[in-house]
């Protein structure tokens, strides 16, 4: 096996292992998001009750999807870390470009595999169907006049990309500021696993804080079994429920997106370091 070989299988596996635990551990707490932000609310859409319906869905996507993004995250870094470096003068704002230039390619590619589960995994989670394997099917027989793909892409391009690449342009340019401001605090020039644990936690929750609005369009897109516009939408809803309702599921969305950032970038410090020390071993 070559070392691109090896550090891809490496990432590939790190993610894996990052986005199946993230989502089995914080399952609950997106349900409680999901059923906050649907229309008429948490009790209308089924309150306490089945709180890991949907987590079928969740699981079968977290490995590849994760997988995805590590590996373009980490293949995009490298490319334009010296692209932006010989065209931008200040190596911080160069930085900055790199990393949020990086993590919106990771997360277009991971879209690829996430977008599909997150409806499947949404309409479960409202109660509209009591399995994932139900609300596959409904989207598969009901939804074919619009073509089976606009079906499981619903929310796609408007809301999915357009709620993923701000936040990753918030969180990733920030997490890699925090690493590398307290490695040169401590002296040193990269953080340790645990200490990149937590300026993940910390970069994931401001970004899904400052989010929440586009996650509930989102939300109530992917919830929506027919075509609706994001701006027609965005109007009906501030029309019918007041500003106020954009705000709805940000303590659990920056909960979960905070402590799963923790374990998500920690484990993939974990495989930076162990592929640095293997590096140096060479």
């Amino acid at each position: 096996m070559s070392d691109n070989d090896f550090v891809i299988s490496l990432l590939v596996r790190a993610g894996a292992a990052a986005g199946t635990s993230t989502d089995l551990t914080f399952f609950p707490i997106d349900t409680i998001k999901t059923r906050l932000q649907a229309k008429g609310g948490f009790f209308h859409n089924g309150g306490w009750r089945g709180i890991y319906r949907g987590l079928g869905s969740a699981v079968i996507a977290s490995a590849p999807s994760a997988s995805l993004f590590f590996v373009t995250y980490d293949t995009m870094k490298s490319v334009l870390t010296p692209i932006t470096k010989s065209r931008i003068a200040n190596e911080d704002i160069a930085s900055a470009t790199a990393h949020m230039l990086s993590a919106s390619c990771g997360e277009i590619a991971a879209c690829l595999v996430r977008v599909p589960a997150e409806v499947i995994k949404q309409r479960t989670q409202a109660s509209k169907f009591s399995s994932s394997l139900d609300t596959f099917k409904s989207v598969w027989r009901n939804e074919s006049g619009e073509g089976i793909i606009r079906g499981f892409y619903r929310g796609w391009g408007t809301t999915t990309i357009m709620r993923e690449i701000p936040f990753t342009i918030i969180q990733f340019p920030l997490y890699e500021w925090l690493k590398k401001t307290w490695a040169k605090k401590n002296g040193k020039e990269v953080v340790n696993p645990l200490q990149g644990a937590i300026c993940g936690s910390i970069a994931g929750g401001v970004a899904a804080a400052l989010t929440t609005p586009l996650d509930v369009l989102k939300t109530r897109i992917m919830l929506n079994e027919k075509r609706v516009g994001v701006l027609s939408l965005a109007k009906t809803i501030l029309k019918e429920e007041g500003f106020k309702v954009f705000l709805s599921g940000i303590g659990p969305r920056t909960m979960w997106i905070s402590a799963g950032g923790a374990i998500f970038l920690g484990v993939y410090e974990t495989a930076s370091t162990a592929l640095r020390t293997i590096k140096e071993k060479v």
